[in-house]
């Protein structure tokens, strides 16, 4: 079965296809932004009941008969059948489209990117036919940008960049670079970056970090994670509401929630406010107060229609 960071790795690429000249400048092998783009069918399967398909094809026109395909690969371990599969590829669509192609690899750990990027010869050692060459795009070459100036720079790139650094000890703040970085930019831009983001961390526990600080860095966007966060917010709420004996407990984590978001937002909190939101037990009015918090400019817009 296909993971979600599998789909992010490749499927970015086909969303925001002039990555790739930025990409292959960080690799060290430049190549110029095309003049077009055109998404390519993935399918290589042939009139033999042999299904192969490749994750992500596009085929990039420059001046003149500067053109290329592109291959993109997403690769979450190592797999040793992989380069036989791939130099298929390759060879079946130079074939096909009679332009020249090229493969990329992302992956998400140091290991099956080392072990991706080898050169592979195919034939008798003496004189191999063919010579497998990937570009492999990893933790080992992509950037740690943490600092959100260069975050804005590229948007894209950025994005690119925390999934293939999903396991970086430093994800938190390269991920709270990111989410920072998005606040400024429009919302058509910013909601599928959140969402590739989401899908390309997966079940790694720095999924729920970024799923954290959507909910508070970027929560005035309406995408569908940060729906969702808010969902299971209010979810959690009236379930743990139908437990007497948690009830209290439960009000009061919600309360230094609420305290905690408003105070990161700079928000001051007179002592009457902060008394009302510590002794109120009733969930539903807390949970309400909670999700107004992470936007709020002021402690009346916590309270606004009670």
């Amino acid at each position: 079965m296909v993971s979600s960071p599998h789909e992010a790795m490749h499927r970015i690429f086909q969303e925001y296809p002039g990555l790739f000249s930025r990409v292959s400048e960080l690799l060290g092998v430049p190549i110029a932004a095309p003049a077009s783009v055109s998404v390519m069918p993935t399918d290589l399967t042939e009139s033999r009941p042999v299904e192969r398909r490749v994750d992500t094809l596009l085929r990039f026109d420059g001046e003149g008969d500067e053109s290329f395909l592109l291959a993109v690969e997403a690769q979450g371990k190592k797999d040793e059948d992989k380069p036989a599969s791939w130099a298929y590829y390759l060879s079946y669509l130079y074939t096909k489209y009679r332009v020249p192609p090229l493969l990329l690899v992302v992956c998400q750990d140091r290991a099956t990117a080392e072990w991706a990027s080898r050169t592979v010869s195919i034939g008798p050692r003496q004189w191999p036919a063919l010579t497998l060459r990937p570009l492999v795009a990893g933790p080992h070459n992509m950037p740690v940008i943490t600092n959100v100036a260069e975050a804005r720079k590229d948007l894209v790139l950025t994005t690119l960049a925390a999934i293939t650094h999903a396991a970086d000890p430093d994800i938190g703040a390269i991920l709270k670079t990111l989410s920072t970085a998005l606040r400024d930019a429009p919302e058509i831009i910013a909601d599928p970056l959140v969402e590739l983001t989401a899908q390309g961390l997966g079940s790694r526990p720095a999924a729920q970090q970024w799923r954290n600080l959507v909910a508070v860095d970027l929560s005035f966007y309406k995408s569908a994670i940060s729906e969702e966060i808010r969902a299971e917010g209010r979810s959690e709420g009236r379930s743990e509401g139908r437990s007497e004996g948690r009830s209290e407990g439960r009000s009061e984590g919600i309360a230094q929630g609420i305290l905690l978001f408003l105070a990161r937002a700079g928000v001051d909190v007179p002592d009457e406010a902060r008394e009302r939101i510590t002794t109120c037990r009733d969930l539903d009015t807390l949970n309400r107060w909670l999700l107004r918090a992470p936007t709020a400019t002021s402690v009346e817009d916590v309270f606004a229609e009670e």
